[in-house]
């Protein structure tokens, strides 16, 4: 057993931002040295870690100096350079998620490809290389309106992603590799989170239920549980753990996944890291995926994954029409409120949709929780001076 605790052992994050930040609210309560490494001075990690080092995430030469200086390393963003990390690999330093699973991820066109290789249900797609292709296949008759337009690489929180329902939608969109995904009807979109360590031990947080903003194609709500048959949670269950098996990852696997009309599960994405939709967790549940994902990568016994209470999460976005130094309207108005946690990230400029911070809602019964994050949802605004 390695000795992570009040030693000389450097756990390293690539990535400051917010997931970086709730993961060290653990590694401060283990006392697990850290190490950071981001592109700002003023990334929300940095008051909160042991060591922050400046560098760009996608440059080779910053990614493997800064490797070099951990013994595990581990990510908090997707948007890193993997060749790095193989390097790393190869060198001896223990790296979670593995290189080749973000290689996977971390372009949606091999993302969906991979489903496809290993017999996991998710929407039928076509790849292209460029988005003119889409127009051709459009007038061509080999694809079929509407559907929903994915940047291969670097989407994230709704960027890069768009629904297209007549060819003009296309414009403005980035020229590159992308995706053509066929529209599905859907119930509801879930989410699992699933941890493993590298001994092989596997648990599954609670099936969650994502409400999305229309506009902005972020999440506005996680509902936990979902408010789903039973027959069908353990369905989405049983496909994030088949995910998880194909990925054979250590510590956190985050699948989002679509509840069809027929109630059949199909996969949409994945995220190797702690992710928006475990949020409540740190409130609602034993253990938080934050605490889960530190167990999982250290290779320590996994903790309990299921809720003491209903949880619901809302997330804080920048208010359209507002932008420059940060103002939490209203944020003593909703601590008054039973069993509301609010979590401020530490960005001090706002800019409309940007993700400043999230509010939990705990509560024993789940539909007052909803009810309580409507609230929530109304009386805090983030604006600006």
């Amino acid at each position: 057993m390695a000795n992570y605790f009040s030693s000389s052992f450097k756990l390293g994050i690539l990535g400051g931002g917010q997931l970086g930040k709730m993961l060290l609210y653990n590694t401060r309560k283990f006392d697990i040295h850290t190490c950071i490494l981001d592109n700002s001075n003023e990334a929300p990690s940095k008051i909160a870690c042991n060591e922050f080092h400046l560098g760009d995430l996608m440059n080779f030469d910053d990614v493997y100096n800064f490797g070099k200086q951990v013994d595990v390393l581990t990510i908090e963003i997707e948007n890193v350079n993997v060749d790095a990390l193989e390097t790393l690999e190869k060198e001896g330093i223990k790296v979670y998620p593995a290189s080749k699973t973000l290689r996977t991820i971390q372009n949606k066109a091999t993302q969906k490809l991979f489903y496809v290789d290993n017999n996991l249900p998710t929407a039928p797609f076509t790849r292209f290389a460029y988005l003119s292709e889409i127009e051709d296949a459009i007038k061509n008759g080999g694809l079929n309106l509407p559907f929903v337009w994915k940047a291969a690489q670097f989407g994230y929180d709704g960027n890069g992603v768009k629904m297209v329902r007549k060819i003009e939608d296309l414009q403005g969109l980035p020229t590159g590799e992308c995706i053509a995904e066929q529209l599905i009807p859907f119930k509801n979109e879930l989410a699992v989170i699933v941890a493993r360590n590298s001994s092989g031990e596997i648990k599954t947080f609670p099936v969650v239920e994502m409400e999305f903003h229309p506009e902005a194609n972020q999440v506005e709500y996680v509902i936990c549980p979902a408010r789903i048959d039973k027959a069908v949670a353990k369905k989405a269950t049983e496909v994030a753990l088949k995910v998880s098996e194909a990925f054979n990852h250590v510590g956190l696997l985050a699948v989002e996944m679509f509840q069809t009309e027929d109630d059949q599960i199909l996969i949409n994405e994945v995220a190797p890291r702690p992710h928006n939709s475990g949020h409540q967790t740190i409130e609602a549940s034993y253990t938080s995926q934050f605490e889960q994902h530190i167990r999982a990568i250290l290779n320590l016994p996994l903790g309990r994954t299921d809720s003491k209470v209903g949880g619901v999460m809302v997330n804080l976005v920048g208010a359209e029409g507002y932008s420059g130094n940060v103002v939490y309207q209203n944020i003593e108005a909703i601590m008054k409120m039973d069993g509301v946690t609010p979590h401020i990230y530490g960005k001090k400029q706002t800019r409309p949709f940007r993700k400043m911070g999230h509010v939990t809602i705990a509560n024993e019964n789940l539909n007052e929780a909803r009810k309580i994050a409507e609230e929530v949802k109304k009386k805090i605004k983030v604006i600006s001076e």
